[in-house]
């Protein structure tokens, strides 16, 4: 077909011409509506970059030393920054497993120094010979979030003020103040 009887052929229906292959021969071209064609392709693609969240995990043991510890945790900090999930073992070997406090003091030194970061999502339970916390990295607030609510509290309580009546015609105490600009020696005797 004709580009021009095409153009045409898609004024016709009210819809667009839209060239599919340029490169090809002859070149192929679709006739379509392209602001749905458009947001179509723009929520594919929306799609195809959103962030599936793993779940990165960290080993541990109930007498895990203090600077093995400290290394964990920065693992478990910078998937918590790329947005993975944590899931954190503590194995207990042998007779350990008769001091499931032991592991619960692990976890908790692990949930105190995530704590600006994470949530806890599973507290630490014992499942076997392993106990098992999970941790979800905290939502990031907007940062014009919290300004905005400041601002429109700030206009909610100027307004209340501004239109203060009190049902019988006489005006809020704190506008009669506003509104006596002249000093009473300026004022003109009532006649």
């Amino acid at each position: 077909m004709q580009s021009r009887q095409a153009l045409a052929d898609a004024k016709e229906q009210g819809l667009d011409l839209l060239m599919v292959a340029p490169n090809a021969v002859p070149p192929v071209c679709r006739i379509v509506d392209y602001g749905k064609y458009k947001y179509e392709t723009e929520k594919r693609d929306k799609e195809g970059k959103r962030k599936v969240q793993d779940v990165k995990g960290i080993k541990l043991r109930p007498h895990t030393g203090e600077n093995d510890l400290n290394t964990l945790l920065r693992r478990a900090r910078k998937f918590l920054e790329e947005g993975d999930k944590v899931r954190a073992v503590c194995q207990f070997r042998a007779r350990e497993i008769a001091h499931p406090e032991m592991g619960l003091k692990q976890m908790a030194k692990i949930a105190e120094a995530l704590a600006d970061l994470a949530i806890v999502e599973k507290q630490a339970s014992l499942d076997g010979r392993q106990m098992v916390m999970v941790l979800i990295p905290k939502p990031k607030a907007k940062p014009n979030e919290g300004k905005k609510k400041d601002a429109e509290d700030q206009n909610a309580q100027d307004g209340s003020e501004a239109v203060q009546d009190h049902g019988n015609g006489e005006n809020h105490p704190a506008q009669e103040r506003e509104q006596s600009h002249v000093l009473p020696q300026e004022q003109e005797p009532a006649t």
